[in-house]
């Protein structure tokens, strides 16, 4: 079991410099943990996770600059900078910037589970279909494509 360790993740650094590229958006982890991981994200505009459960995590997104539309739970909502999402272990949600410009955040989540492993796996991965693919190994599912009418 890791610990968490105190300490001063310093701006502009990363956990073992590490800088991960998810289809398209950036995220620097700053600190991981067994009990929690969390990570600096940029989404360029037009990007966006598509909605999907963690079973066995609550997430916690904390907006810094831009605009996300969210899918919460069956709901549309939305947040600016200095929000707070809350993200609930067992509910759906899906993160969209449609803003126009980036938008950055700050992501944890409590407990770690796979998602190190996860992010690590799909690092520069272009295939969507296995993204998915290998979310769902790492309990991350994601839902189905909603029809649009």
């Amino acid at each position: 079991m890791t610990k968490m360790t105190a300490g001063v993740t310093k701006a502009g650094d990363s956990v073992d410099g590490i800088v991960w590229n998810i289809l398209g958006q950036t995220y620097v982890p700053m600190q991981v943990c067994d009990a929690s991981f969390s990570w600096h994200a940029t989404f360029p505009d037009g990007t966006f996770v598509p909605p999907h459960i963690h079973p066995d995590q609550d997430e916690f997104i904390y907006v810094l600059e831009g605009r996300f539309d969210l899918f919460l739970d069956g709901n549309d909502a939305s947040a600016t900078a200095g929000d707070l999402i809350r993200l609930p272990r067992g509910i759906a949600h899906g993160i969209f910037n449609k803003s126009g410009a980036d938008t950055k955040c700050i992501f944890w989540v409590a407990p770690t589970q796979q998602l190190w492993s996860l992010f690590t796996k799909i690092h520069n991965l272009p295939n969507p279909v296995e993204v998915v693919r290998l979310a769902a190994e790492h309990n991350i599912h994601f839902l189905p494509p909603q029809a649009e009418g």
